[in-house]
């Protein structure tokens, strides 16, 4: 039997490998945001392959909460609850994990306006 937890935040930091993260949340819903694509593959990194022996994924399971964690606004991966694994999940060995190419896709594109913007206010 799933014991439902409602989680509600503001103005919460995470920091794991080095990689600081603002979360927020919805109640069953948790949002990690880091601000680079670097960051989100450290992150993932850090959590490791085998996230299904994962101890916070089995209890993310547990309580029926779900994370996401988002680079620049856009949705990378999924763990817990409400993650979908499909084709990319099991390419990449993390069955109990959604993984998202658009979101990695969009998040690089906005990276490089971000990166493109910059440049041009340096040259101005």
């Amino acid at each position: 039997m799933t014991a439902s937890l409602s989680v509600h935040t503001e103005n919460l930091t995470l920091t794991v490998a080095g990689v600081e993260a603002a979360v927020r949340s919805t109640g069953d819903r948790l949002f990690v945001e880091v601000d680079t694509v670097r960051d989100g593959v450290r992150l993932a990194r850090a959590l490791g392959t085998d996230v299904e022996s994962w101890v916070p994924t089995r209890a993310l399971l547990g309580a029926d909460l779900t994370v996401e964690v988002r680079v620049r606004g856009r949705t990378v991966f999924v763990l817990g609850a409400g993650a979908k694994p499909g084709v990319t999940s099991r390419l990449f060995d993390v069955s109990s994990a959604e993984i998202r190419p658009l979101g990695i896709l969009a998040a690089l594109s906005d990276g490089g306006r971000a990166l493109r913007g910059a440049g041009r206010r340096l040259l101005e």
